[in-house]
């Protein structure tokens, strides 16, 4: 994969999130399969997975998310962001995204890799996630040496002896957790406290962050740019449209919670704007078969079920 991004703040152009003016991979050509953590790294890995796609050329939409690390066992790709594009690398790190980003693999690509928490990005990287956001870099320039010869060997066991991508993930895991840096426990609290905020309403108070932390509204401001990538105040628009979007997919909603959801913005055009700035799609086009990468994503299951999770859905 690779990337296209926004460091400035501002919004990527509307038509290239769009997914409207290329035909995307059909759902049915891609395998993406998640794959459940060890229980003592589920503090730093949301999921490992495994994606996989045997077409020539692949295109799909990244929704805004957390940083991954991935192991490419066969293909290379460019993701695009708002002013540049980041080409893959054997091992990629791609960090939090600020807004979807469309990327294009050349195939076939395979792929497995761990979408890490924000702690699991600081942790692991030791980087800043609002200096670091929206590119993707060469994990191994990172991680060091043993990282790359780690993949190296994924890679050849992945193409001669066939194994089993779960076991590979083993592997993954076993080799970043000797990886983890210390971070602050003040921080870590933080970034817990941010989860349980988050879930308590799609519009949530800064000051009440402030309150459940201990720091002022200032400090809070800096400490969830510096984990999150991105001010309180676009991480509660981030996953507002992320949520809703889990939502709207999900056949089980009610007229009276879609009616509800819809009350969350200004208007039709807000929530269209803000859905195609995050998810990549509009609203016309969430139940879209051919949208796998979001389909999968933003399954409103994970919102519900995946820990540690940024954004769970407030109490329904």
């Amino acid at each position: 994969m690779v990337a296209k991004g926004a460091h400035s703040g501002s919004h990527p152009d509307d038509e290239n999130l769009s997914g409207d003016s290329a035909a995307l991979t059909p759902a049915s050509e891609i395998v993406l399969e998640y794959i459940e953590p060890p229980e003592a790294l589920r503090p730093f890995v949301t999921t490992f997975f495994y994606f996989r796609c045997d077409e020539q050329d692949i295109r799909d939409i990244q929704p805004a998310a957390v940083g991954s690390l991935m192991v490419y066992m066969h293909g290379k790709g460019v993701m695009h962001f708002d002013k540049h594009s980041d080409r893959s690398y054997p091992v990629s790190l791609l960090a939090p995204l600020t807004y979807a980003a469309p990327f294009e693999v050349e195939g076939p690509f395979h792929c497995i890799g761990a979408s890490l928490s924000p702690l699991g990005w600081a942790a692991l990287t030791g980087m800043p996630a609002n200096t670091a956001r929206d590119r993707l870099y060469d994990a191994g320039a990172i991680l060091g040496e043993e990282m790359i010869e780690l993949c190296a060997r994924l890679r050849a066991d992945y193409v001669d002896e066939k194994r089993d991508p779960a076991a590979l993930c083993g592997e993954l895991a076993g080799h970043i957790a000797s990886k983890f840096k210390p971070v602050n426990p003040r921080h870590m609290a933080l970034m817990g406290e941010v989860s349980g905020w988050m879930s308590s309403s799609y519009n949530p108070d800064i000051a009440e962050l402030a309150e459940r932390t201990g720091y002022s509204i200032r400090q809070v401001q800096r400490l969830v740019e510096r984990y999150f990538g991105v001010s309180p105040k676009l991480l509660i628009r981030k996953y507002r449209a992320l949520r809703v979007v889990a939502l709207l997919q999900d056949p089980s909603t009610t007229d009276e919670q879609v009616a509800d959801l819809l009350n969350q913005f200004y208007d039709q055009s807000h929530l269209i704007r803000e859905v195609r700035l995050f998810a990549g799609r509009t609203p016309a086009r969430l139940g879209d078969s051919e949208s796998p990468i979001l389909s999968k994503l933003l399954d409103v299951r994970n919102f519900r079920e995946i820990k540690p999770n940024v954004a769970p859905l407030p109490d329904e």
